[in-house]
């Protein structure tokens, strides 16, 4: 493994919810990802995922009503099994790392439009 600069990593990529994989780790991936706009409602019924955010503002809303709102050089974990949905501030993007077990599948059981089905390494 190399020297990872997250800012270099970042400029590499322009597209939106589509994690890219810059690392490995014990089963876990560290993958970075732009967001934009509104991700779909889902969950991960055995992965907790960790939100990390490097630049912007991400929301994080919950079924129950509840948004938590993270900025730079905050984190957020949600644990396995609960139902959330990402977003951004209209017209805003966020740089998040995530890290979670290399099974966790980008938007759970749900299929949708911004499902990626495979990962992509940043190479």
């Amino acid at each position: 493994m190399s020297k990872v600069n997250l800012q270099e990593s970042f400029d590499r990529f322009a597209d939106h919810w589509s994690p890219k994989v810059i690392g490995e780790m014990n089963g876990q991936y560290v993958k970075l990802a732009k967001v934009a706009g509104e991700f779909v409602w889902h969950a991960h019924a055995d992965e907790d995922e960790l939100f990390l955010i490097q630049r912007g503002r991400l929301h994080l809303e919950f079924r129950d009503g509840r948004v938590v709102t993270l900025g730079p050089g905050e984190l957020y974990i949600v644990p396995k099994g609960v139902e959330h949905r990402p977003y951004t501030d209209d017209g805003a993007e966020a740089w998040v790392v995530l890290i979670e077990p290399k099974a966790t599948k980008h938007t759970g059981q749900v299929v949708a439009d911004l499902t990626q089905p495979d990962v992509e390494w940043l190479q």
